[in-house]
Parts: C-alpha cells; sequence; structure tokens
C-alpha cells in the first residue's frame, strides 16, 4: 500500500514535469525559437504553444519592441583633421528573431561596432561645419548604412541619432569668438540701417514741411493780393460812383500825409511838390466857398 502512494506520487511528479516542458506561454510582444534535435524547426508568437518534451528545446524568447541604445562618445576626425567626440543613440528592432539568433553571435555588440565604423566613414568626409550644421543628413545616411547592413540579421534600424558633438576646447572657444563678432557685425548693420532709414524719415519730413510752408506762404500772399486788388476796386468804384472833385482828392491827399511821415526810419520829412498844389487847390475851394456865402447873405 505503501509502495503504491510512493509510485502514484512519482508519476504525478512525472506526469506534472512533463506537462511544465510540454506547455509553453510566450508573453506578448515576445517570440521563441524551438530547436529539435538540434535543429531550427519553428518560431513560437505570443500565447500558448506546446512541444514535445526532450526533443524540443525553446531557446531565449527575443523581445520585438523598439529597443533603444545609447553608445559611448567616440572620438571621430572630420575631413578639415578636427577631432571631436560623437555620442550615438541607436533606435532599432528585431524583425526575424531566427536571423538575430543565427546569423550574428552578438547583435548588440556587432551594431556598435557597425555603427563607430560607419560614423567616422561619414563625418571623415565633411568639415567640422557641416558636421555642427547637418546633423539631420548624417542620420539619414547613418540610418540606411546600418539598416542595409543588419537586415540579414533580422534587424531593423528605425533612427539614428547624434545626441552629442564636442569639438576641442580651443575649437570652442574660437567658435565662440567668431559668433560674437557676427553678433557684433549684425548689430552694427541693424544700427546703421536705423540710423539710415531714421535719416531718411526726417529729410523727408522737413521736405513736406518746406513744401507745406511754401504752398503755405504762396496762397497766403495769393489771398493778400486778392483782398488787395478787391479792396482797392471797391475803393476805386466808390469813388468812381461818388464822382470826387478835384478838391475833395486835395483834402484826400493831405490826411494821407501824417501817415507817411509817422514811419520810425524816417529821420527827414521831405514836404513833396504835390503838398502845395493840394493846398492851393483847398484853399481855392475854400475862398469860393466864401465868397459864395457873403454873396448869398
Amino acid at each position: 500500500m505503501t509502495g503504491g502512494l510512493i509510485a502514484l506520487i512519482v508519476v504525478a511528479v512525472l506526469v506534472l514535469f512533463l506537462a511544465a516542458r510540454t506547455v509553453r506561454i510566450v508573453p506578448q510582444s515576445r517570440a521563441g525559437v524551438v530547436e529539435r534535435l538540434g535543429r531550427y524547426q519553428r518560431t513560437l508568437g505570443p500565447g500558448l504553444a506546446i512541444v514535445i518534451p526532450f526533443v524540443d528545446k525553446v531557446r531565449q524568447l527575443t523581445d520585438l519592441r523598439e529597443q533603444v541604445v545609447s553608445f559611448p562618445p567616440q572620438p571621430v576626425i572630420t575631413e578639415d583633421n578636427v577631432s571631436v567626440g560623437v555620442d550615438t543613440v541607436l533606435y532599432f528592432t528585431i524583425t526575424e528573431p531566427k536571423s538575430e539568433l543565427y546569423e550574428v553571435a552578438n547583435s548588440l555588440t556587432a551594431i556598435e561596432q557597425l555603427t563607430v565604423t560607419t560614423l567616422r566613414n561619414i563625418i571623415g568626409s565633411l568639415t567640422l561645419e557641416q558636421v555642427l550644421t547637418s546633423r539631420d543628413q548624417v542620420n539619414d545616411r547613418l540610418r540606411i548604412v546600418l539598416d542595409e547592413r543588419t537586415g540579414p540579421w533580422g534587424i531593423r534600424v528605425n533612427g539614428v541619432e547624434l545626441k552629442a558633438v564636442e569639438p576641442p576646447r580651443s575649437i570652442q572657444e574660437a567658435m565662440e569668438k567668431q559668433m560674437r563678432a557676427e553678433r557684433d557685425r549684425r548689430a552694427s548693420i541693424l544700427t546703421a540701417e536705423g540710423e539710415k532709414a531714421s535719416a531718411v524719415l526726417s529729410a523727408e519730413g522737413a521736405q513736406q514741411a518746406a513744401i507745406l510752408r511754401a504752398q503755405g506762404d504762396k496762397e497766403a500772399a495769393v489771398l493778400r493780393a486778392q483782398g488787395e486788388a478787391e479792396a482797392i476796386g471797391t475803393v476805386f468804384k466808390a469813388i468812381h460812383d461818388g464822382k470826387p472833385d478835384h478838391a475833395l482828392l486835395s483834402y484826400q491827399y493831405l490826411q494821407m500825409l501824417p501817415e507817411l511821415a509817422d514811419g520810425q526810419a524816417s529821420k527827414v520829412w521831405i514836404i513833396p511838390s504835390e503838398f502845395t498844389q493840394a493846398l492851393g487847390d483847398l484853399g481855392g475851394v475854400l475862398g469860393r466857398g466864401g465868397k459864395e456865402g457873403t454873396g448869398t447873405s
């Protein structure tokens, strides 16, 4: 009875062991390569899988998600003989677990060395300025080359980024001085252009102001001339309509003489010859008026 119980327990343990070796569960985004008697047999996808115990062997599960790896700085010499340190970041995905397992011994080390050699070839054909200003082009060229080389390994390179490009300290100082000089030059140009624009605007404003003043003076002179002409015409018409005689004109002339003499610049007052004639005319009028009055009385 005891021996039968022990045998039953041994059989149960053996069954559980065989079940554990037969049933395999593959997680999502993973893949397993099955070898049968040392040869590749199939690739297991996510989910439940059945294998033959002691005949089939499931190798280490492969991660099918996109992976990111950062490589340490690598010294690279540019075309103009400048040594720079370049940090790279690589994004890749394993698309064929079978090829990744059998075509390359250590995929990560192989990708790192391939990245270093390809990076040296690409940057070696560019100057330092081109490397600093054309990172996108370097990234694209590097990705294309790596993707072609890693394709047979079952690896797809999704992207390569130059994380940092570090030139020597002396080169950095020279570049900083150059950029500072360039900023100063641009500032001087902008200042000169601003002063030029300000001078042009000031000159245009002065010109327009002078034109407007001249036009105002012209219109004022025209209006004054028109006013004087109208006044003279009005006075002439009034005199003409009143039919003045010679005595009235002489009297008006005598009234204007004080105004002619009332000038600050008048130092000597010269009596014109018309003054005597005007007095004579006025006296004649007054004399006739007296006689007419006497005769009337």
